[in-house]
């Protein structure tokens, strides 16, 4: 139960086991944090609360991080973390630029409608350090030039119907941004589900007749779990 091997005769967990325990609690305190900030309001909930849920004192949450501050940027960066891995995906695919946006589409619409996506746009970068604030603002223009590259390659090999990208983007990059905040998890339709419809129906006016609709190919991404281990790993080493 403590990590150590039945014949081991030392009281104390290996270092590996050790970081393995911390990084498990740092991950807990990260997703219990992102809940009660989207429940509640980030300057509603406190820290304190954050703490009762864990079952700990507050001053422990401070062995894992600096200020309340510091848990709300992490939050954000496990979000950006997962659109920056789909984007990627979708970078090195063999799509034309409709199956590209499609697929875009798809997995941001996804990403939406889990807590750390949603922290993409139901934070305020104005609560956060100027440091950190220009690192969001400057990950948001990255996103919104991604979805005008893939038009403008649309319109360039003709998947796409001649248009404004940047009108178009703004379109698109809107309706889905309101996902993280109308989403219910639990509710009648699955965040799959939205995917599917969102990636059709917000694209389907911007495909030329010879597109026959491409189905997005969804680009292979780490699970939210590996997300929040891998920026862990990072954080403590």
């Amino acid at each position: 139960m403590d990590g150590r091997p039945a014949n081991d005769p030392s009281p104390w967990m290996t270092f590996e086991n050790r970081r393995r325990a911390r990084d498990e609690k740092r991950e807990a305190v990260l997703r219990t944090a992102v809940q009660l900030f989207l429940e509640q309001g980030y300057h509603r909930a406190t820290l304190n609360e954050v703490a009762e849920r864990l079952n700990i004192t507050k001053p422990a949450l401070y062995n894992y991080f600096r200020s309340k501050e510091d848990i709300l940027f992490e939050c954000w960066a496990l979000g950006q973390e997962q659109v920056d891995g789909f984007i990627a995906a979708i970078d090195g695919s063999q799509q034309n630029g409709l199956g590209k946006l499609r697929a875009l589409v798809h997995s941001y619409a996804e990403t939406m409608a889990t807590d750390f996506g949603a922290s993409l746009v139901r934070f305020d970068p104005r609560d956060l350090s100027p440091s950190n604030a220009k690192t969001v603002r400057a990950a948001k223009r990255g996103i919104d030039q991604t979805f005008r590259r893939y038009i403008a390659e649309g319109i360039a090999d003709g998947s796409i119907k001649p248009c404004d990208p940047k009108m178009a983007a703004f379109a698109i990059a809107g309706s889905l941004n309101w996902i993280g905040h109308w989403y219910q998890r639990g509710g009648p339709l699955t965040a799959d589900a939205i995917a599917d419809d969102f990636a059709e129906r917000l694209t389907e006016g911007l495909a030329t007749a010879r597109s026959n609709k491409p189905r997005p190919n969804k680009p292979a991404t780490k699970t939210k779990k590996s997300v929040v281990r891998a920026t862990t790993h990072r954080k403590t080493k």
